[in-house]
């Protein structure tokens, strides 16, 4: 049973240049990643712009500091667009195995979102 604080609901899809400004902000600033939290998960689940999708994913799963958990909401924002889309990048994919990687190794470095964004890819893109 789900407990009755714990409700997700879907962000709401910010314009591309709101989205990268917060982004932006939050890997330089840790106390502004739930802002960032919520543009990834927005525009990973509603927008339709792929390749801008991508490049946010490539963007925070590359650049955010370890420990951040932007890094496994990358590679489950990825599994997200692969599920969507239907296909991802060759570098998207060799991004979500890193960060899956990690994760096994240590989930304090990348949470174990980044395990069901890898196992969507997988199912999706039957890679």
């Amino acid at each position: 049973m789900e407990s009755p604080d714990r409700r997700f609901e879907t962000p709401e899809a910010l314009s591309h240049d709101e989205v990268a400004e917060i982004l932006g902000r939050a890997l330089h600033d840790r106390s502004r990643e739930p802002a960032a939290v919520d543009a990834l998960v927005g525009i990973a689940l509603s927008d339709g712009d792929r390749g801008f999708v991508e490049q946010c994913c490539l963007e925070v799963g590359t650049r955010a500091a370890a420990g951040s958990p932007l890094l496994g909401l990358a590679g489950l924002c990825l599994g997200h667009v692969a599920r969507r889309f239907g296909s991802l990048s060759d570098e998207a994919i060799a991004l979500a195995e890193a960060l899956a990687a990690r994760a096994r190794l240590d989930t304090t470095d990348v949470d174990g979102r980044a395990l069901d964004g890898i196992e969507d890819i997988r199912r999706y893109l039957r890679a």
